[in-house]
């Protein structure tokens, strides 16, 4: 992989992202030889792919020069044309700048702040437990990625947005219309990923639309109600802003942090004598989980938009031109983790890992997503024996949100 654009192509094939070794020794090609990477391909705006984590980071802090505007996740050109022409642009927080992001950004962030979090402490415990429950009851035997971290990080944030458990299939599956929609598993009966993404975002809106209407006239102590009834600078949400500020807590509240539960499980298990060290010291979980997030990575990119001429590891970028931030490239970067390919769970500066992003956009759930992991691996690495991978790891076909989807295992319990 030496030509310039067939590099570049690791970032918008998600067949490639499948792959997790040929993708990682591609980026790691670039980091040393083209840090600073201008993609060009046919239907796609032209980029510049940032792969280095120092310049990661300073474009992620630096939300003046560097913006996410509209179009803040790579896709094809004709994919946010169609978008736009049906009336259904992009417009969470992930797709807004200065002052009406902190406004929007502001109508939740209570929810999230760490001592509001904490709050919930036990409501996750309990959660956690009955899905250890389940994998005993599974006697140990199940797709792990599916059958226990999906369901339970769907629950954690599904309990906090007022969704009933009975509602919790279909939340999964619209999730997997938004996120997976390039993943042929996730399309069923569809051939066209753009008509899998189109209907999915169709059910959202009615779903959440009847959501509203209940909120409205029965307010109740959830973040539902909260979006349903909330207001930025003095005026409701329009509907399609309420429409994308359920669909951001609904997919990404979970979805990633079922990736990084579920890869980095993968992981451990790839490393036996991880998972003794963890069982022999559960204090280290807290850095266990950053090392699992820095591994996974399962936000695999955000585009930032420049609003004068930067350079970046010496190369000059245009003003008006598009970057796309590597965080899987720069989550493996050598120049910030020694020997960045080996999963370690006492990895000293593992809490350097760039996965959040950073600045103003730094991610809403964090703190949720860590104490998610937090609470469940020490409960199922007190509960196992020995655990095991019994099968073929999966990783999705997804160059936006993505990681391990199947993950075969087999467990023994104390």
């Amino acid at each position: 992989m030496t030509d310039p654009d067939t590099r570049g192509m690791i970032f918008i094939d998600p067949v490639l992202y499948a792959d997790q070794e040929a993708w990682h020794a591609a980026a790691a090609e670039l980091r040393d030889d083209a840090p600073v990477l201008r993609v060009e391909a046919e239907g796609y705006t032209p980029f510049w792919a940032v792969t280095r984590h120092e310049d990661v980071f300073t474009v992620s802090r630096d939300n003046e020069h560097f913006l996410n505007t509209r179009n803040s996740i790579l896709g094809p050109d004709a994919q946010f044309e169609y978008l736009k022409s049906i009336g259904i642009e992009g417009e969470t927080l992930i797709h807004m700048d200065g002052e009406e992001h902190a406004g929007h950004r502001g109508l939740a962030n209570d929810w999230f702040r760490p001592r509001a979090v904490a709050r919930r402490q036990e409501a996750i415990e309990a959660i956690a437990a009955e899905f250890v429950d389940k994998f005993r009851e599974l006697d140990g035997n199940c797709d792990f990625a599916q059958d226990i971290a999906v369901p339970y990080t769907l629950r954690v944030i599904m309990s906090i947005f007022g969704v009933p458990v009975e509602d919790e299939p279909m939340m999964l599956k619209l999730t997997q219309g938004i996120f997976g929609a390039a993943d042929p598993e996730y399309l069923g009966d569809l051939s066209d990923p753009m008509a899998l993404l189109t209907d999915t975002i169709a059910q959202f809106d009615q779903y959440f639309t009847d959501l509203t209407e209940s909120r409205r006239e029965h307010p109740t102590d959830d973040l539902a109600t909260v979006i349903a009834n909330g207001e930025v600078g003095g005026c409701p949400l329009g509907s399609n802003a309420r429409l994308w500020y359920y669909t951001i807590v609904a997919t990404a509240g979970h979805d990633t942090t079922s990736f990084a539960l579920s890869g980095g499980l993968e992981a451990l298990l790839h490393h036996p004598d991880q998972v003794s060290l963890l069982q022999a010291r559960p204090e280290l979980v807290n850095n266990a989980v950053d090392e699992m997030i820095r591994w996974t990575s399962p936000v695999r990119h955000f585009l930032r938009y420049l609003t004068r001429p930067a350079t970046l590891s010496g190369v000059e970028v245009p003003e008006g031109d598009r970057l796309l931030l590597s965080y899987p490239s720069a989550n493996r970067d050598e120049r910030m983790f020694d020997d960045p390919m080996s999963f370690d769970v006492a990895r000293p500066n593992a809490n350097r890992m760039i996965a959040f992003g950073g600045g103003e956009h730094f991610c809403l759930g964090s703190t949720f997503a860590r104490r998610e992991l937090r609470t469940i691996l020490p409960k199922l690495l007190a509960a196992v024996d020995t655990i095991e991978i019994a099968g073929r790891p999966e990783w999705a076909q997804a160059n936006f949100v993505g990681g391990v989807k199947h993950l075969p295992v087999a467990a023994t319990f104390r």
